[in-house]
């Protein structure tokens, strides 16, 4: 009751919003309008130091980022290939809605669908900086010749629509139902005892030693709590988990009123600002233990897995930095 309702529970409640950002993907990639796109975005890409092939994984990429890591194979030149991935986890999966939706509800009410688009702004921007720098330091040279072969358009149809969805829906379900579920039964474990005793206070279990150890490193963030800690830790499997983390450690429902969550919460995050700092740290670092080993498998390289890595972490700590900073100002 208190482990798995509320963690499996939490992850489901945002299944709708998933399956219709689905839908729409699926009817661009069906259309045949996805390599349109890709030649016209070329020559803005170019200026980044990208190639137009780059615009299909880095869409994919607000899908999911393990089929958009993936999708980079179609890419002929190596370092176009390898900075691709390396930028592709800076869009906005998915996964990181539910975070956005409980998050929102609770601290923007009223503003929610805007803060909502400007982390995904905020993600393509960071992308765009980051594809600048990269060019200029660790990819040097042209990016390859851009060729590209165009299907005809399309009108796709609605089984193909809705069998796209259902795959990704029920990939969603079965994350929810093995991954989140396992990941909860531990969670509520290691937040009510320590070792094999049982404790009445949460921050002197296991988890709670744990996050208290990472805590100071998101002190500047606005959010050095050992909740919000340990929140990110489980964000590195799935990151829906953080949401199953948060309802779990504070005990609110997802159905609850927004205001009963924000007073939840604010043992955590003090200001609208330190919880839009936390907004742009899930958005921003390490999308999930999938998408990395996918990377290693596609880059051949554990070298370039952990620069990538360290990069996501880097860039995820020091905007957020930033943001908070001079949000409190």
């Amino acid at each position: 009751v208190d482990g798995i309702l509320p963690g499996v529970g939490g992850v489901l409640s945002f299944l709708p919003q998933i399956a219709i950002l689905f839908l729409f993907l699926s009817f661009l990639e069906d259309s045949g309008y996805m390599s349109r796109a890709a030649f016209i975005m070329d020559r803005l890409l170019r200026r980044f130091g990208l190639s137009g092939k780059a615009f299909i994984p880095m869409l994919m990429g607000f899908g999911c980022t393990v089929p958009a890591i993936m999708g980079a194979r179609t890419m002929e030149n190596e370092k176009d290939r390898r900075m691709t991935m390396m930028l592709v986890p800076f869009m906005s999966c998915s996964a990181r809605l539910p975070v956005y939706g409980l998050m929102t509800a609770a601290f923007f009410p009223k503003h929610a669908g805007l803060v909502i688009f400007s982390l995904y702004v905020l993600g393509l921007l960071c992308a765009i900086v980051s594809g600048i720098i990269l060019r200029h330091t660790m990819f040097r040279g042209e990016p390859a010749a851009f060729v590209l072969e165009l299907p005809p358009y399309r009108l796709p149809t609605v089984r193909n629509c809705l069998t796209h969805v259902w795959e990704r829906v029920r990939g969603f379900l079965v994350k929810a139902g093995t991954l989140i579920l396992a990941m909860s039964v531990v969670l509520w474990f290691g937040v009510t005892s320590h070792g094999l005793v049982m404790v009445e206070e949460p921050s002197r279990s296991m988890l709670g030693t744990i996050g208290s150890l990472l805590a100071p490193v998101f002190g500047p963030l606005g959010f050095g709590t050992w909740q919000a800690a340990v929140a990110i830790l489980t964000g590195l499997v799935a990151k829906e988990a953080v949401v199953s983390t948060l309802c779990l450690l504070y005990g609110v429902s997802t159905l609850d009123a927004g205001a009963t969550v924000a007073t939840a919460l604010s043992g955590t995050f003090h200001t609208p600002v330190a919880a839009y700092a936390f907004l742009v740290f899930i958005l921003l670092y390490v999308p999930c233990v999938a998408a990395v080993s996918t990377m290693v498998r596609e880059m051949g390289s554990l070298k370039w897995t952990a620069r990538s890595i360290v990069w996501q972490l880097a860039a995820a700590w020091l905007v957020s930095f930033v943001v908070f900073q001079v949000g409190m100002l």
